[in-house]
């Protein structure tokens, strides 16, 4: 085993262990309450609904480049967690958007399943790109099934009156370090693989604005720090489109799917 593949795996360890020991940890109900809660043309907290239209067109753009016959891909099972990955931007333009015309727990679900979606397909296809074609493909769909089982389990918890987030929490945590981890250990096989550090500068930025959102509204009660959030973190996915337009193979898989 390399010595990246072990650290993947202990820190994956890890973050499996601090999501069952770590204490539980409702989903605070003012975490509902944005800055900007003006309507304009009918439409409830307009700029926070409005502002997810950044991920659909990421979403449309990322369609396309995955599925152009011109997009590097050594095999062509490869496009798939990207695929995917476009399919939760998409999914999550349409779940936020559901989310912030009525903010409540029940509409946050449509908002994170989305989200965790769009994480651990990003993940997957750097195992793929970077560690092993076939381990990447097989541990696609299980990564996809914890991912969303956090979700569920948190939405469950909240129900039974005794919510847990934590263990959505420490997933989030974990596909961003990991993200991070895997592109500065592992060489990707294609070019442009560092275009990922620009992915992971939008996430920042994005909860930048998301932790200051009533200070930025109280600027100048133009735009929220939550809305400008959604503008962040679709420019995230915007250097995903780009990676993978211009990238090329450098080093062919040593294991194939």
């Amino acid at each position: 085993m390399t010595r990246p593949a072990a650290y993947f795996l202990a820190f994956t360890a890890a973050a499996l262990a601090a999501s069952v020991l770590l204490p539980a940890y409702p989903q605070p109900l003012e975490y509902h309450d944005f800055a900007d809660h003006r309507e304009m043309a009918g439409i409830a907290n307009f700029l926070d609904v409005t502002t997810n239209v950044g991920f659909l067109f990421v979403a449309l753009v990322g369609f396309a480049v995955v599925f152009r016959p011109g997009t590097s891909f050594e095999h062509p099972a490869e496009r798939w967690p990207y695929a995917v990955f476009f399919a939760g931007v998409l999914l999550t333009a349409l779940g936020s958007a559901y989310y912030h015309l009525a903010p409540d727990n029940e509409r946050l679900f449509w908002d994170r399943v989305p989200m965790t979606i769009a994480f651990m397909s990003l993940i997957a296809a750097q195992i793929v790109d970077r560690v092993s074609v076939r381990v990447g493909l097989l541990l696609f769909v299980p990564m996809l099934g914890i991912g969303i089982g956090t979700v569920v389990y948190w939405l469950m918890t909240e129900r039974a009156g005794a919510g847990n987030v934590m263990p959505y929490a420490v997933l989030q945590a974990y596909a961003v370090i990991a993200l991070l981890g895997i592109t500065w250990m592992v060489t990707s096989r294609y070019t442009h693989g560092e275009s990922l550090y620009w992915v992971f500068a939008g996430y920042v930025v994005a909860k930048l604005f998301e932790t200051f959102d009533r200070a930025l509204y109280g600027l100048a009660g133009l735009i929220s720090g939550h809305s400008l959030k959604h503008l962040a973190a679709a420019a995230a996915g915007v250097f995903v489109c780009r990676m993978l337009l211009l990238r090329s193979l450098r080093v062919p898989a040593s294991d194939p799917a």
